[in-house]
């Protein structure tokens, strides 16, 4: 099995910063991606950035181009979300999702078999 732990959360006023990691653990996959989401209250869940862990290709949705930078720590198997310039449209819970095997990153959620439990992250106005 695979864990996913997302973590960094938390309230934060508009314009500003907040980082998110998430620690993978357990089984192992020598080819695999990584992927953030969000859903928001009564909104489908949505891409927000990727990465495809062996060749370092990253993707990220145009609503966050420029203001967030995925970046990942090999050592530790975890993944960071570094997003800047957050506005009140950015709240959301935000979940980690892996995708097993050597097709890269994808724009859609069910190309991911592991998820986290998912971190909230509010901007307030």
């Amino acid at each position: 099995q695979v864990q996913l732990v997302e973590s960094g959360g938390g309230l934060v006023q508009a314009g500003g910063s907040r980082r998110l990691s998430c620690a993978a653990s357990g089984r192992t996959f020598s080819s695999y991606a990584l992927a953030w989401f969000r859903q928001a209250p009564g909104k489908e869940r949505e891409f927000v950035a990727a990465i495809s862990w062996s060749g370092g290709s990253i993707g990220y949705a145009d609503s966050v181009k420029g203001r967030f930078t995925l970046s990942r720590d090999s050592a530790k198997n975890t993944v960071y979300l570094q997003m800047n310039s957050l506005k009140p449209e950015d709240t959301a819970v935000y979940y980690c999702a892996l995708r097993p095997g050597g097709s890269g990153w994808s724009r859609g959620s069910l190309s991911y078999d592991y998820w986290g439990q998912g971190t909230q992250v509010t901007v307030s106005s």
